[in-house]
């Protein structure tokens, strides 16, 4: 797949999702790089704000077998995974498979539950496969986990380990509308004349592989490399960081640049695409000093002065 189809592509989603979700169009740019990159994606922002639209939404549109595990205190790890059961006629255990064998999964308030439950998801996560009484199952593919969590202030919420949020490529917000979309969307409503939206399908499982392998075809210059690197090693260097970024982070960098590159029409990366995901993939990988955890969006201040400092790649 040639990457002006790709791009083609990323407009057709585009243009079909205004029918449900107003603006929004950089989330949705960034959460389609992700996907193409393979990587999952964790929303923190309050309820209400559309991230479960946005998650059923794009699965729609894309063609992917989409289920939702809404996470509670009492959720269990085999809740998700699904458990062997005893068939009384045929007299053995079957496997009663969970709602992680999908190819689009939303983990709603993913921090509702306990470390153990979010456990469940790891091996998922990171090797495509869950292991059950000493059976290994692959998923399907693509297999890609849209998690939700609520901002640790809320009551009954747990914070996610580290290894855990190391697993998502990227964290983002969805943020509150603006006042001319909130009321854009009363309209649609108005128009509608009812909840549910009815989404066209733009691109199926096979095409969706597809442009993943592409992918791989995209140039990234040794430079840009090099460029990549330098930020990584600034989160590790820097006095307001206690822990930085694990190589995991470089290597979301890398294959996300290359795929938002790809979306954009390119069969190149420029310094541009490294720079809009740095915040968005580092974010969740860096431990603050604690006299900055007070400080509202002191992360992102951080990897802002971090990125400033670094002199970008001039083109050839």
């Amino acid at each position: 797949m040639d990457f002006k189809r790709i791009s083609e592509a990323k407009d057709e989603i585009l243009n079909e999702l205004t029918k449900a979700i107003v603006g929004k169009k950089d989330t949705i740019e960034m959460l389609l790089a992700t996907f193409l990159a393979g990587g999952h994606v964790l929303f923190e922002d309050f309820p209400g704000l559309g991230k479960t639209l946005i998650a059923r939404s794009l699965a729609s549109v894309l063609g992917l077998e989409f289920k939702r595990i809404q996470f509670t205190p009492d959720l269990l790890p085999q809740d998700i995974t699904g458990t062997f059961v005893y068939d009384k006629d045929k007299k053995e255990f079957v496997f009663r498979a969970g709602p992680i064998f999908t190819q689009i999964l939303l983990a709603d308030e993913i921090n509702r539950a306990s470390a153990r439950t979010q456990s469940a998801l790891l091996e998922a996560m990171q090797e495509n496969q869950v292991t059950i009484e000493g059976q290994t199952m692959p998923l399907k593919k693509p297999f890609i986990v849209i998690a939700t969590q609520n901002p640790i202030e809320y009551e009954g919420t747990f914070p996610l380990p580290e290894a855990e949020l190391d697993r998502f490529a990227i964290k983002i917000s969805v943020n509150y509308p603006t006042f001319e979309e909130e009321q854009r969307i009363l309209q649609l409503r108005r128009e509608r004349k009812q909840d549910e939206v009815f989404l066209k399908k733009i691109l199926n499982e096979e095409e969706f592989l597809k442009m993943q392998k592409a992918i791989e075809d995209v140039y990234i210059d040794e430079s840009i490399e090099k460029y990549i690197v330098s930020i990584i090693f600034a989160t590790r260097q820097d006095s307001s960081i206690t822990v930085g970024s694990s190589p995991r982070g470089s290597l979301m960098l890398y294959k996300i640049a290359r795929a938002y590159a790809a979306i954009c029409g390119r069969d190149y990366v420029i310094p541009d695409d490294v720079k809009k995901f740095v915040i968005p993939v580092l974010s969740h990988r860096i431990m603050l000093d604690p006299s900055l955890w007070l400080r509202k969006d002191a992360s992102i201040d951080v990897l802002n002065r971090l990125t400033k400092n670094i002199a970008a790649p001039i083109g050839k």
